[in-house]
């Protein structure tokens, strides 16, 4: 009977080592190759990389409309309302939603054209701590113009 028990102990241990050995190894590959996501960056890179490194102007043009605060960061509600002409001359191209403080801080990219007639876009957010919220809009004419206000975040959403 010894023997016996000694065989299945083996094969018990054998097992555990065959499944847990090569799923840590897997988990920590893993960890190292994740590339980094095209929306994990700062502010200032995100702003960058969408203006191309252009001047952003400050508008009241925009009308951007957040709590002041967030009773929970996890669904912040956002509008962005532009008083701009959408004609075939001249319109709004894009909406960008923008947070100052998160890992990431794209938080929404609206691609508009004059068939939209109005450049007006709502969503909810997430915002780790309190923080700005920046509506970034592009112009027909490759001109940028931002409008951004305070939330205060009582409950984080992020983590």
């Amino acid at each position: 009977m010894e023997r016996r028990k000694f065989i299945q102990g083996m094969f018990a241990a054998t097992a555990v080592v065959a499944i847990t050995v090569p799923t840590t190894m897997f988990a920590e590959e893993a960890k190292k190759a994740a590339p980094k996501g095209p929306n994990d960056m700062s502010f200032d890179e995100a702003v960058k990389a969408i203006t191309e490194g252009k001047e952003v102007k400050e508008s009241d043009k925009i009308k951007l409309t957040v709590p002041e605060i967030a009773e929970n960061g996890a669904v912040v509600p956002v509008k962005v309302n532009v008083d701009y002409p959408m004609t075939e001359k001249e319109s709004v191209t894009a909406i960008h939603i923008l947070n100052t403080a998160n890992s990431n801080a794209r938080c929404a990219d609206v691609m508009l054209t004059p068939a939209n007639e109005k450049a007006y876009f709502a969503t909810r957010v997430k915002l780790s701590k309190t923080q700005d919220v920046v509506a970034l809009v592009a112009l027909s004419d490759g001109t940028y113009m931002k409008a951004s206000k305070s939330v205060k975040v009582t409950i984080g959403g992020c983590g």
